[in-house]
Parts: C-alpha cells; structure tokens; sequence
C-alpha cells in the first residue's frame, strides 16, 4: 500500500518518539532521532504543518478521575442515506459520553466508544438519548471489563 506522505528514516523516528511521549523535550528527540535540535524542530512542524501529526493530547487515567465505565455501542440506522448518516454522525459529537466514534461496514452502522462515570449513567444514556434518537434501528452494547493494551494508533516500525 503506497503511503500518502513522503517521509524518510528520521520522520518515522520523530513520529515514534512523539506518539510514544508527547512531551519530549526537542533537544531529548533530537538526540534519540539521531540529528541535531534545529533541523529536528524544523523536521516536526514540516509534519505538523502537513497534518500528519494533528495534535497533542494528554492521556487521562479515568479510573482515578471517577469514570469506571468504558464501553462500545453498535448502532445500526433504519436508512443510510447520506444524509441520514451526516445527521447521526454529527449528533454523535454532541454527546460528551461519546469519546470517539467511527461509521463502519457490515451489521451496523456506528461504532461508538463510551466512557461513563458508572453504568447507570452508561445505561441511561442509552435508553434516555442513544435508542430515543431518530432514525436508530439497534443498539447493542459491549461493556469492556479490562483494558488489556494501550498503544499508539499506529504501529511504527523500526
């Protein structure tokens, strides 16, 4: 599969390092990619620029901060016409239990990743809003039990 960007080596290097700490301080990434701080920094906002790296975000332990629930809700429509489709998508992002969301192929429509401070707040989300919202045919739900692995979005090669 062709990549949609040209990126050498020390591009992949940087974009290792950066999904793997954030934070890195540039001389650190730098040292670790192999080259010196001014072409490093330059080499980074030549990324950020092309929207290849397209923010920077802090990874929140939800347990600690009172949210126990994290689940996943398959959302099938009775039509999937575009404009149907644009209209749940953008409903999606207005309900702040809905952290991430994908349309998707096969039974369902929607994906939805959930995190709730506890299940009843889960449950009524789905009852109260998810199931109520026009055009939703099925819901069915999958409440996680434990995180088992915590990677990067993408798996970047040595």
């Amino acid at each position: 599969m062709p990549l949609k960007a040209e990126l050498d080596a020390i591009d992949w290097k940087i974009l290792r390092e950066l999904q793997d700490d954030g934070r890195i301080t540039n001389v650190e990434l730098s040292r670790r990619v192999g080259i010196s701080a001014p072409p490093c920094l330059r080499r980074v906002k030549r990324l950020e620029d092309a929207g290849i790296i397209r923010g920077y975000r802090a990874l929140l332990n939800t347990p600690v901060l009172g949210y126990d629930v994290v689940a996943f809700c398959l959302v099938g429509l009775h039509h999937q016409s575009d404009a149907e489709l644009k209209i749940f998508a953008e409903r999606s992002r207005n309900w702040p239990i809905v952290r991430r969301a994908w349309m998707v192929s096969g039974d369902s429509d929607f994906l939805l990743h959930c995190v709730a401070t506890d299940l009843g707040s889960f449950q009524s989300f789905v009852i109260e809003e998810l199931t109520s919202t026009p055009n939703v045919d099925t819901v069915r739900t999958a409440l996680t039990i434990r995180q088992v692995k915590d990677e990067g979005l993408v798996a970047i090669n040595e």
